[in-house]
């Protein structure tokens, strides 16, 4: 069997000045993702999973090294593209795997009814399938945002900014229009480099900034924390 790859991925949470002076930096060598639209952003909204034990949540805040996150992710709000995507951490690694579902697929996975999934062919969805039944894998929470991403060829290097971070708090559908919650204070942005084997020195170059921090939190766990079920929610970043 194929072994999978890994990327590398660093987070940093940013002011909206640190992201006009690195995204006009950046547009200089990198190339705006041509998916993006005319605009050059897209709103991302992801509904994450997760089991009876809160496995990713506390996984994460225990910086545990091997762990994983399921979700379901739409673009712009529409139906036509919906994936469940499975997100891998090991060490300082990420990896992917994603499949396209339909909307009863979407709508079993909501009510946690596992059947059509472990019928499917796919190994991902049998996967899902079998943590709804055995791990009662769930959702949790609505994560939206906005997305800007730009690309570099050498190292397959891919930098975003994502900003306006909601929540849907207790609502559990992607296409439900209630209203979301801002989830960062100060209208903040995170910043994200993903890159294979080696991150090339202009893009290092690039992403200097005196007093750039390190995200400690994804936005799952930012997301999560605004439920108020645990002693940590206020002190994430």
């Amino acid at each position: 069997m194929e072994q999978p790859s890994f990327r590398h991925e660093l987070k940093f949470l940013i002011a909206p000045y640190q992201a006009y002076v690195l995204r006009q930096r950046l547009r200089c060598l990198l190339q705006p993702d041509p998916h993006a639209g005319p605009t050059g952003r897209y709103r991302i909204t992801s509904l994450y999973f997760d089991d009876v034990a809160d496995s990713a949540l506390f996984d994460k805040l225990a910086g545990v090294g091997d762990r994983q996150k399921i979700r379901v992710r739409i673009y712009n709000g529409s139906p036509e593209t919906i994936l469940l995507e499975k997100k891998v951490k090991r060490g300082d690694g990420i990896h992917k795997e994603r499949e396209q579902i339909g909307l009863p697929i979407y709508e079993a996975m909501r009510q946690g009814d596992p059947a059509p999934l472990l019928d499917s062919d796919s190994l991902l969805l049998r996967e899902v399938g079998w943590l709804m039944t055995h791990r009662l894998l769930r959702p949790k929470v609505v994560v939206d945002y906005v997305r800007e991403a730009y690309l570099y060829a050498a190292g397959n290097v891919r930098v975003t900014f994502d900003q306006d971070l909601r929540s849907g708090l207790t609502n559990l559908d992607l296409f439900n229009e209630a209203p979301l919650v801002p989830a960062l204070v100060d209208e903040l942005w995170i910043m994200e480099v993903k890159y294979d084997a080696f991150l090339p020195r202009p893009v290092q170059d690039l992403i200097q900034f005196e007093g750039l921090n390190r995200l400690a939190a994804s936005k799952y766990v930012i997301c999560r924390s605004l439920v108020k079920q645990h002693e940590w929610e206020d002190t994430l970043v």
